[in-house]
């Protein structure tokens, strides 16, 4: 979870949705579906962006990958049109009939900047769409049967970035003590690397108890604060992107729990989802 976009950060409009989908198969035979699925979600009613994302063994960017796993990122014109992929879309009955664990959250943007492929993803949506409690409102939303703003309840954090050929094996060796330190991080509910393309596109999405508690680690990690000063001394990225959201109705679970229904973990311990995180859910 590393972002350094120098753009300003900008409100995203009230009116965007986007959803987080994380899949696991038995098999890594899952990964005939990213050729597949894609066809199927260039024409899906009302999907303004997506991307599908393979997963690390690591919570933040990593060079292990776990071929099982698979994620699905997306911005919706509408929560109807979201709902209607959950119910009618042949991608989502697959998930239901083939996978062996699913965990998705819908997604409410509080802010974001920098660019995907040259894109912002939260640009412009055509018509706002009712709130989860049947209002436009972006800030607030239902979250565990309440209703909370950003700052009194959990944050999500999507961060993507293309890192500059020249500067991979750098950037790589810099992740084993973030990833450590994400991993003990108090207030960080759960993290995941992921990447669209080997090695040089990669992306997180983490989940914090709060928005303290994430910028706790974004700006006073040691491991995490290091990266950020070499990132930007050294321009190691072409392209970024760090968004934040109010994660609510989550549905599923990941790595055997839910981490936004499962209370977070004391600082310096493990809970069951780091104790497994990246391996399958825990036996």
């Amino acid at each position: 979870m590393t972002a350094t976009a120098h753009s300003s950060t900008v409100p995203v409009p009230a009116s965007t949705i986007a959803s987080f989908h994380l899949v696991r198969y038995d098999t890594a035979s899952a990964m005939r579906h990213m050729a597949f699925d894609r066809p199927l979600l260039r024409d899906c009613g009302g999907l303004l962006f997506w991307r599908l994302l393979g997963t690390g063994r690591g919570r933040s960017m990593s060079l292990g990958a776990d071929l099982r796993r698979w994620a699905l990122f997306a911005v919706w014109r509408s929560a109807g049109d979201l709902e209607a992929f959950l119910h009618s879309s042949p991608i989502a009955a697959r998930w239901r009939a083939e996978a062996s664990e699913t965990w998705q959250v819908r997604l409410a943007p509080l802010s974001s900047r920098g660019t995907w492929t040259g894109r912002n993803p939260f640009a412009d949506p055509p018509d706002p769409p009712a709130g989860p409690s049947g209002d436009s409102r972006g800030a607030q939303v239902a979250s565990g049967g309440g209703v909370v703003g950003a700052r009194g309840g959990p944050v999500a954090v999507l961060t993507r970035a293309s890192i500059r050929v020249r500067r991979l094996v750098t950037f790589y060796r810099s992740v084993p003590p973030v990833d450590e330190s994400l991993r003990r991080q108090d207030g960080c509910l759960a993290s995941i690397g992921m990447g669209e393309w080997p090695l040089a596109r990669q992306a997180t999405f983490s989940l914090w108890r709060d928005q303290d508690a994430m910028r706790r680690f974004a700006y006073r990690g040691a491991a995490h604060q290091r990266v950020v000063e070499r990132v930007r001394c050294h321009d190691w990225y072409a392209e970024e992107l760090f968004a934040r959201f109010v994660p609510y109705a989550s549905e599923g679970t990941w790595n055997g729990t839910d981490p936004l229904r499962t209370p977070p973990p004391h600082h310096g311990t493990d809970s069951p989802r780091d104790q497994h995180h990246g391996t399958g859910p825990p036996r």
